[in-house]
């Protein structure tokens, strides 16, 4: 659901940047560039965090079979 949100999020800023663009407002697309950089790091760490949390299912499930069998 945080990864829809960000991609949401991104296609919204995508759209005001080239808005902002159109009307030559600088300030407001420096601020929406630095806000679109943002959310693609946001979603770097999400996609990180979701790889260890698969990580560690897995790890999980290794050692709770481990144990089954003992």
């Amino acid at each position: 659901m945080l990864r829809e949100a960000v991609r949401t999020s991104k296609t919204s800023v995508d759209a005001d940047t080239a808005a902002a663009m159109s009307e030559g407002a600088t300030r407001r697309l420096e601020a929406l560039q630095l806000v679109a950089y943002k959310l693609d790091r946001l979603a770097w760490h999400i996609d990180g965090s979701h790889r260890i949390l698969n990580d560690l299912r897995t790890l999980r499930r290794l050692l709770l079979g481990e144990r089954q069998r003992a």
